[in-house]
């Protein structure tokens, strides 16, 4: 029985006085030279038709003068689409949950934006700052707003994606909790809900995901 109702967001791993939670982060690489050896099944020719419909996208949305950064933002999205599959899994740890998984994440590719923009795009970065047709009493204002939007971008990235992937995993914890407590029937209808809700979660995992590639997508492109 649970005694914390977070218990199953513990990064913390008593097996042998070692953090193991954290290495399910990296067993995507152990997939990577799958690829070169292997011939490909149905899975990997879906997986190639995905990436290669987001990199066609994300160079819509980046530009002509920037094709290599696809790859980047491509990658973005696999990393985080594997955890959070991963997270949904019993008994294996979410790393997507926490804050400080995502906002590592989003926090150097804002940092990177912004010292690319303000180093190299100047002018440009700061007529950012003032959108067309803003009247100009109030200026000193929306420079003010837009400062504080762009500050507050990474924490309302990871925010958005830590949120999301905590939100279900804790209705699906509540969720099991009442089993013991309920009769046979309660029970097939209880398994039955959290089917679907495993199944709607299985999406939210998806479009978080591309979410959270897109937007960093869009970032980069206002600097661009």
């Amino acid at each position: 029985m649970m005694t914390n109702l977070f218990s199953s967001f513990d990064p913390i791993s008593t097996m042998n006085h070692l953090s193991l939670n954290w290495a399910s982060t990296m067993l995507g690489l152990l997939f990577t030279p799958y690829p070169f050896w292997a011939m490909p099944s149905r899975s990997s020719l879906m997986w190639s038709s995905v990436t290669t419909s987001l990199h066609k996208e994300f160079k819509t949305l980046l530009g002509p003068t920037n094709p290599g950064g696809t790859i980047m933002f491509a990658s973005l999205f696999s990393f985080v689409v594997f955890n959070n599959f991963l997270g949904l899994m019993p008994y294996i740890f979410t790393s997507t949950s926490h804050m400080s998984m995502t906002l590592s994440l989003a926090l150097p590719l804002w940092m990177a934006f912004m010292l690319f923009g303000w180093i190299n795009r100047t002018q440009h970065t700061f007529a950012h700052l003032v959108p067309a047709g803003t009247p100009g009493p109030l200026t000193p204002v929306m420079v003010l707003i837009e400062t504080i939007s762009n500050v507050i971008r990474p924490g309302t990235l990871a925010i958005r994606l830590a949120a999301n992937m905590i939100a279900g995993h804790l209705l699906l914890t509540l969720m099991g909790n009442t089993g013991p407590h309920l009769g046979h029937t309660a029970v097939s209808m209880l398994v039955l809900a959290q089917i679907l809700l495993l199944i709607l979660e299985a999406a939210v995992a998806v479009i978080q995901s591309y979410v959270f590639a897109a937007v960093s997508t869009l970032y980069a492109s206002e600097v661009n």
